[in-house]
């Protein structure tokens, strides 16, 4: 089963440039994990401060073990996380026909 996360990140005023960094550095990590299918940042055009990171895995597991890696510990939950004024994140799994 595909294992999709939307990450919403806001950054606290004047630490836009900080957290497009730290995220950044998570990239290519990230989207070398075995379970990782899609690993994508988008910014928002109108707030610079605001960040979409849409993400796949194979599975939970997948993206568990993306959580525990070394990489999301340094640039997300040191670096990236604390300068934040918000996060949210939603999880979903895709679906070909209604019902």
């Amino acid at each position: 089963m595909t294992f999709v996360v939307l990450a919403k990140w806001i950054a606290q005023p004047g630490q836009a440039s900080s957290v497009a960094r730290a995220i950044a550095n998570l990239v290519e990590p990230s989207r070398a994990e075995p379970g990782c299918r899609i690993y994508q940042p988008h910014r928002d055009l109108d707030d610079r401060g605001v960040f979409l990171i849409y993400e796949q895995y194979a599975d939970r597991a997948a993206y568990e073990a993306h959580c525990a890696s070394e990489h999301f510990r340094r640039w997300a939950t040191q670096q990236g996380i604390p300068l934040l004024e918000k996060r949210a994140r939603g999880f979903y799994e895709p679906f070909d026909k209604i019902g």
